[in-house]
């Protein structure tokens, strides 16, 4: 019975660190001035927010709310497509909405 316990415990654990990376959202697509035709915030949300806060206030991860005066928009670009060692992985955004969501953080400054 411990064998059972300690297997559901791990695939529980994981279920929460795989739900926390976040998914995609089906709303992406809606319009946003500053990132053409996807919403960078409705994706950020959705992505990121769990661990870089709702509000780009940090949680797990730093705080965003100002990336775009410390990091360039291609070397935030960069980050999100490849991850950053310490904890950020790669590749949870790909395609137009990691384009628009580098582009939204470079101007938080």
């Amino acid at each position: 019975m411990k064998m059972k316990n300690k297997f559901l415990a791990t695939i529980f654990g994981a279920a929460l660190v795989l739900g926390a990376c976040g998914g995609g959202d089906d709303n992406a697509g809606d319009k946003d001035s500053a990132a053409g035709d996807v919403n960078a915030d409705k994706v950020y949300q959705a992505n990121c927010a769990t661990c870089h806060g709702g509000k780009l206030e940090g949680k797990n991860g730093p705080a965003l709310a100002n990336i775009g005066g410390q990091l360039s928009e291609d070397e935030i670009h960069d980050i999100i497509e490849n991850g950053k060692s310490g904890g950020m992985p790669g590749g949870l955004i790909k395609g137009e909405e990691l384009d628009a969501v580098a582009k939204w953080l470079s101007e938080k400054k």
